[in-house]
C-alpha cells in the first residue's frame, strides 16, 4: 500500500468515529429526553450548542495546524473530544449536558481541517475530489453504523454505557495515529509566500460563495444529525425498535453520494475543466436534494417518506468532497484555515437548524415544517453553485 493511501485509510477511519461520537446522542434522544426530563427546546439547545462549539473553534484549530503540523493537533482535539464523549455518559441535567456537549464541539472542530492540511500535502490537486470522498463516505458509514453500535447497546446495558465505549475507541485510535502518521516536510518559503493569499480571500468573490454553498449544505445536514431519529419516531411513527435501519439508511446512501460526488467531480474535471468540473456537481445535488426533501412531507406512505429522506442526505452529500476540494484549491498552504472557515459557515447554520428544529415542531406541531424549510434553503445552495467560479 503507498504511503498516502495509509495516510487516507486512517483518516477515514477517524472520519467513522467522529460521526459516531456525533451521531449517537441523537440515537439515545428518546431515552437521554426521558431519564433527563428534557422538552424538544431543550434538545434542540443540546444539538445548538454541539454545532456552536463546533464552529467557532474550526478555524482557529485549522490555523494551528497550518502552524504546528496536523500530527499534533490531530492528537491532541481527538484526545479531548474522546474525554467529553466519556463524560457526556455522567452528565445529571439539562446544564451539565449542554456544557459537556460544548466542550465535546470544540474538539471535534478541528478534525476535518487538519485532515483537509493532511490530504492537500499527500495527494494531487487532481486526486483531491475521490480522497475527501473516501473520508466523507467514511464519516457517513459512521453515521450509518452507529443506531446498530449504539440501539442494542443502550437497550441491553442502558445509554450511558454507550458513550464511555466511544470514548474508549477514540482514545485507542490517537495511540495508533501517534505512531504511524509522519507529515511531509515542505517548502518553508513557499508557505510564507502563501500566506498573503489568505488576507486576499476576504476580498474574493467566490470564497463567500462557498461559504453561503456550505452554509446551506450543512444546514441539511445536521438535521439528519441531531434530529433523524426523533423525526422517525414522532413524525413518522415508527417504533424504538425499527428505528436501526430506517435511522441507518439515509447515511448508507449518503456514503455513496459522496463517493460518486468526489469521483464524478475529478473525472469531470479532467474532462471539461476545473471551474464546471467542481460546482456542477453541488449544484445538481443540492437541486435534487431540496427537492426529494419536499416530496417526502407531501407522501402520505411512511415507507416512500424515509426513502425520500434517505435520498435526500445522498443527494445533499454529492456536495461534500467536492466543497473540501474547493477549500484545499483556494486556501493552498493554509488549508486549514479556509477549510476550516467554511466548516465553520456549515457549522452556523447547523446550529441554527438544531435549534430552530425544536422551536418550529413546538410552534407549528408539525414535524414537517422545518424539513419543507431546509428543502427550500438546499434550493437556494444550488442556485449559490451556479455564480461560483473554482479556481486552480
Amino acid at each position: 500500500m503507498q504511503k498516502k493511501h495509509a495516510v487516507l485509510l486512517i483518516l477515514s477511519i477517524l472520519s467513522v468515529i467522529t460521526f459516531l461520537d456525533r451521531n449517537a446522542i441523537s440515537i439515545s434522544a428518546v431515552r437521554i429526553m426521558g431519564e433527563l426530563s428534557l422538552t424538544d427546546k431543550q434538545f434542540g439547545w443540546v444539538a445548538s450548542v454541539f454545532a456552536f462549539s463546533y464552529g467557532i473553534f474550526e478555524i482557529p484549530t485549522g490555523i494551528w495546524g497550518d502552524k504546528f503540523g496536523e500530527k499534533k493537533v490531530i492528537a491532541r482535539v481527538v484526545l479531548w473530544w474522546s474525554a467529553f464523549t466519556a463524560l457526556t455518559g455522567m452528565v445529571t441535567g439539562f446544564a451539565s449536558l449542554l456544557m459537556v456537549r460544548f466542550l465535546f464541539g470544540a474538539g471535534e472542530a478541528g478534525a476535518y481541517p487538519n485532515s483537509a492540511i493532511a490530504v492537500r500535502k499527500w495527494f494531487d490537486a487532481k486526486e483531491l475530489g475521490r480522497a475527501q470522498a473516501f473520508i466523507w463516505m467514511s464519516s457517513r458509514i459512521g453515521g450509518a453504523i452507529t443506531p446498530f453500535v449504539v440501539v442494542p447497546m443502550q437497550i441491553h446495558f442502558g445509554w450511558r454505557i454507550t458513550f464511555y465505549v466511544l470514548g474508549v475507541i477514540g482514545l485507542l485510535w490517537v495511540l495508533v495515529w501517534w505512531w504511524l502518521y509522519e507529515e511531509p516536510k515542505e517548502n518553508t518559503h513557499a508557505v510564507q509566500k502563501e500566506e498573503t493569499r489568505w488576507k486576499e480571500l476576504l476580498s474574493n468573490r467566490n470564497f463567500w460563495l462557498l461559504l453561503l454553498i456550505y452554509y446551506c449544505y450543512a444546514s441539511g445536514v445536521f438535521f439528519f444529525i441531531s434530529w433523524l431519529p426523533k423525526y422517525l419516531h414522532s413524525g413518522l411513527g415508527i417504533a424504538e425498535k425499527d428505528l436501526t435501519y430506517s435511522a441507518s439508511l439515509p447515511f448508507v446512501l449518503a456514503a455513496v453520494g459522496c463517493w460518486f460526488g468526489g469521483s464524478i467531480s475529478d473525472a469531470l474535471v479532467k474532462r471539461i475543466g476545473i471551474d464546471w468540473g467542481r460546482r456542477v456537481v453541488p449544484m445538481v445535488g443540492l437541486a435534487l436534494s431540496g427537492l426529494v426533501m419536499i416530496g417526502a412531507t407531501v407522501t402520505t406512505s411512511t415507507t416512500l417518506a424515509v426513502i425520500f429522506l434517505a435520498l435526500g442526505l445522498a443527494f445533499m452529500d454529492l456536495t461534500a468532497p467536492v466543497a473540501w476540494a474547493i477549500a484545499i484549491g483556494l486556501g493552498g498552504k493554509n488549508s486549514g484555515a479556509v477549510s476550516g472557515a467554511m466548516n465553520t459557515s456549515g457549522l452556523l447554520g447547523g446550529t441554527v437548524t438544531s435549534a430552530a428544529v425544536g422551536y418550529m415542531i413546538s410552534g407549528t406541531g408539525s414535524y414537517n415544517t422545518p424539513v419543507i424549510a431546509l428543502g427550500g434553503l438546499l434550493l437556494l445552495g444550488a442556485v449559490f453553485c451556479f455564480f461560483i467560479r473554482v479556481e486552480k
